[in-house]
């Protein structure tokens, strides 16, 4: 089954070999090439020496220990003395080859997915940058993920879905790449990069059938009944293990489950045609429309252009439907029409990016400079935008650097703070949020709290000679403090008074005289002071 790409010859022998298949190579090399024969049967590598390159190079950077340059030379029949120009072939076992696990790496997760690990069998949340190594299994449940392998080729897993990474090989520094992943439930969306010079390898099997590709797009579904393939670009070899057929782009393939089940190939529905979208939308929703093609319905995909990232996943029918809530970002627009067997035709794929721009809300209670006896006052506002949400930030300063209190991001015009605010005076404003990247602070407004201040009181009193040194509590929203300084217990007659902001004051009292001492708390807004109980002083 020999297939052309210029710059290399990969021979590779079929791994699971059948007594239909028996042994497979598959040559690739330079427009023009020819396939080259296997000595005595061993599956080979050809290998064309690129400018600048050396023999002794490809041996030190390709070859597993135990193999060597002259080795190479001997298998190769190539003279010591001999020096080989670029463009040059070698024949290389892959025995011999360097083999290192080359692992996926996670790049999306919607919703929850678990990980099991291949080392010990225990399961963690999948998170984006996850590592995944040979063993691992995918969980998707009810959420998705997308994961990108070594060579660069996509793996995207649908919902309730369950992969296992069989093998992620490399070979030596050459970037051939022998992947083999088995699907036993749900689906799975894969695009696998093309061969380069250096080659790939991708497989996937599933309890009924195995899909093998050279670089392709291609949808894969397992259940009880069997397994169903949809090919989009390339052609995927597909059927029973020994007997698969080359399914070509547009087309779809079925085979049952039990070791008869016989494989039935059709034609996919064309790609529906979508009306025009613009390039960038300012404004949700975006209202996809389309011809109807007689389709009974139409799968819905949205995907991140950058991380892969499956952002909506629906069946519609008619012929519109309306996306909202898309953050700021690029995306790329899936629409393929099912056929009677409820499987995905040739998707019409658009790219669309979205740039939502937050406005200033217009505040509208309470009003500037506005009184509120209530500890939890009502805040409104208006939009001026789409698809925004808000919330209210309090602060003591117009600053807004250190926040008293806030509302939840919702798309409401009224909110509630998120605690009571004491009594005092506070600036307060509408932040609002479009796209999850834009935002528009209104203007401030201030607002009074009403409300009395705590009383104040006086925690102890130390006495040192002729002085006495009170201590008082803290009252965390006052500026500073009053007090006061009597002879008898009503204060009616004060002979000293002063206003101090610390929480500690000395006094100077005569011997053998009692003294009564009070203090309140002092707020630079319209708050009442309460005095604190009096406290008696005394010197011998």
């Amino acid at each position: 089954m020999p297939s052309m790409r210029h710059g290399l010859i990969l021979v590779l022998l079929a791994l699971l070999a059948t007594p239909s298949h028996g042994e497979l190579s598959i040559t690739r090399g330079s427009a023009g090439a020819q396939p080259v024969p296997q000595t005595g049967g061993t599956p080979e590598w050809v290998y064309t020496l690129k400018p600048g390159e050396s023999f002794g190079e490809v041996a030190q950077q390709l070859l597993a220990g135990g193999h060597g340059e002259a080795q190479l030379r001997q298998y190769n029949g190539i003279d010591n003395a001999a020096v080989l120009d670029a463009g040059a072939t070698i024949r290389i076992p892959l025995s011999w080859l360097k083999r290192q696990p080359e692992p996926a790496r996670v790049t999306a997760v919607s919703g929850t997915v678990q990980r099991v690990s291949g080392y010990d069998r225990r399961k963690s949340i999948l998170k984006p940058d996850t590592l995944i190594r040979v063993g691992d299994e995918i969980l998707s449940g009810a959420g998705t993920a997308t994961i990108v392998l070594a060579d660069g080729s996509v793996v995207r897993l649908s919902p309730n879905s369950r992969l296992l990474f069989n093998r992620l090989t490399q070979y030596g520094k050459s970037g051939m790449v022998d992947t083999r992943l088995r699907l036993d439930k749900g689906e799975v969306h894969t695009r696998v990069q093309p061969l380069t010079e250096d080659g790939a390898r991708f497989e996937i099997e599933t309890p009924s059938a195995v899909a093998a590709v050279r670089g392709t797009a291609f949808t894969l579904q397992t259940e009880a009944t069997g397994t169903h393939l949809q090919v989009t670009e390339g052609v995927v070899d597909f059927g029973k293990p020994g007997r698969t057929r080359r399914i070509p782009a547009g087309y779809s393939a079925t085979v049952g489950s039990g070791s008869a089940g016989a494989l039935a190939i059709r034609r996919l529905p064309p790609a529906p045609e979508l009306e025009p979208l613009p390039e960038t939308v300012a404004e949700l929703p975006l209202k996809l429309a389309w011809k109807p093609a007689g389709a009974p319905l139409y799968r819905l995909d949205v995907f991140e252009q950058d991380t892969g990232r499956w952002i909506e996943n629906r069946k519609v029918s008619g012929s519109s439907f309306e996306l909202g809530l898309l953050d700021n970002g690029h995306y790329e627009i899936q629409l393929a029409a099912l056929d009677s067997h409820g499987l995905a035709g040739i998707p019409a794929v658009v790219p669309v990016s979205v740039a939502l721009q937050a406005r200033k809300a217009t505040l509208v209670a309470p009003e500037p400079g506005a009184t509120a006896n209530d500890d939890m006052p009502e805040f409104r506002w208006q939009f001026n935008g789409h698809n925004e949400v808000a919330r209210v930030e309090i602060s003591e300063d117009d600053s807004f650097r250190q926040l008293i209190a806030t509302s939840e991001w919702a798309p409401e015009t009224s909110a509630l703070p998120s605690r009571p605010l004491s009594p005092g005076q506070y600036y307060w404003r509408v932040v609002t949020e479009a796209g999850g990247t834009s935002v528009a602070a209104s203007e401030p407004r201030t607002l009074v709290v009403n409300g009395s201040l705590p009383p104040t009181r006086i925690i102890s009193v130390n006495y040192l000679d002729n002085q006495v040194r009170i201590f008082w509590e803290k009252v965390d929203t006052a500026t500073g403090y009053h007090l006061q300084l009597s002879e008898e217990p009503q204060f009616h007659n004060i002979i000293k008074e002063a206003t101090v902001t610390d929480t500690t004051a000395a006094l100077r009292l005569i011997p053998g005289r009692r003294y009564f001492v009070r203090l309140k708390a002092l707020s630079d807004g319209p708050l009442t002071s309460r005095w604190g109980p009096g406290r008696e002083l005394y010197l011998d």
